[in-house]
């Protein structure tokens, strides 16, 4: 995997990233010190602003349906910015959070913004009325992270440091279920030092599969049916430290390929479409197999069976590994000059392009 790297754009540390759905040419990152960064597709940066305030910029995004529209948050605030014209805020959404936020999502129709913040709060915003709408309260920690379905405007993921992945529906104030990630833990993966705190969910182009990146090295997926019902789980070993980063590849030639970044500097690239995705379902129907003969079987004999039930995670092999060198904080899987590419961010002022056209 060939790579480049970009820089001039910041002077400290990038933190995020994101790509515009209407042009295959322009991308936005944000730093350390409130940096907002835009980038052409050959990794010259064209315009930069420093919004208000020392906040960092924690999360960045363009609107699907209006690619003039790019939200930054920073703090408990969101700065709205229009990529033409990158010299001033066009709006700002303040104090829209309890606490400093970590996560922004804009669903495709553009009319509903989601933040997740430090005090586990994800708040719901109107676009267009510029004003909260209602708040989610679930999670006992951290929000980490939160996403839009594709597919589903109405329909959002969110994952914490309670190690709780949700599913919710607009405008129900209550998750349609919540997901603890403990009980899916590899054992032996050392979850008593490390446990699968979530950092990152992502949703797969076809939106019933997730994954979400925890802090016990593992990558866990979830599989939704059609009424949005947990129907399958799985978990695999992704990385020997903590995973910070999960994100799907939707340009790939099928809907689960996956890539990962972890605090160790390592990055890989997953196909999830045999090995993980697929038997989602047999897992969960030999789960229920064993359960019902764990109920009738001697207790003298169930600790033969609960260890062979530990031996059924899935071992996935990486399609690809390299040591990207550094931890990672953001990746974010773009088509540059029509070529399919990832952009990874670290601790350094710089970016990193990965090619992946020879996959």
């Amino acid at each position: 995997m060939t790579s480049q790297r970009w820089s001039g754009g910041h002077v400290s540390s990038v933190l995020c990233a994101g790509v515009c759905c209407g042009s295959e040419q322009l991308m936005a990152t944000g730093a350390e010190g409130g940096e907002v960064t835009l980038w052409n597709h050959n990794g010259s940066p064209l315009s930069k602003l420093h919004v208000r305030g020392d906040g960092d910029i924690t999360s960045v995004a363009f609107s699907p349906s209006s690619p003039c529209v790019l939200y930054a948050s920073h703090g408990q605030s969101v700065s709205v910015l229009d990529p033409r014209n990158l010299k001033t805020t066009v709006t700002e959404l303040r104090d829209v959070a309890e606490e400093e936020i970590n996560s922004l999502s804009v669903n495709e129709t553009g009319g509903v913004l989601v933040v997740a913040d430090d005090s586990g709060v994800v708040t719901v915003i109107d676009t267009q009325l510029e004003k909260v709408t209602r708040t989610l309260r679930k999670h006992v920690n951290i929000c980490s992270s939160v996403t839009f379905r594709p597919h589903r405007p109405q329909s959002l993921l969110s994952a914490g440091l309670d190690m709780q992945v949700m599913l919710w529906t607009l405008p129900k104030v209550r998750p349609l279920w919540s997901c603890s990630l403990q009980d899916g833990s590899v054992e032996g993966a050392g979850q008593m030092f490390n446990p699968p705190l979530a950092h990152c969910v992502d949703a797969a182009s076809c939106g019933d599969v997730f994954a979400c990146a925890a802090e016990d090295g593992c990558v866990h997926l979830l599989r939704v049916s059609a009424d949005s019902r947990l129907r399958g789980r799985s978990v695999f070993k992704a990385h020997s430290q903590g995973v910070s980063q999960a994100r799907f590849l939707n340009f790939m030639s099928h809907p689960y390929w996956l890539a990962t970044g972890g605090n160790d500097g390592l990055l890989a690239l997953w196909d999830l479409s045999e090995d993980a995705a697929a038997p989602l379902d047999n897992k969960m129907t030999a789960r229920k197999k064993r359960s019902k003969a764990r109920a009738k079987t001697p207790k003298s004999q169930m600790s033969t069976q609960e260890e062979s039930e530990s031996e059924t995670r899935t071992r996935v092999e990486p399609k690809l590994s390299l040591n990207h060198g550094d931890k990672v904080n953001w990746l974010c899987p773009a088509v540059l000059r029509g070529k399919p590419s990832l952009l990874v961010t670290d601790q350094s002022p710089e970016l990193s392009v990965y090619s992946l056209d020879k996959l």
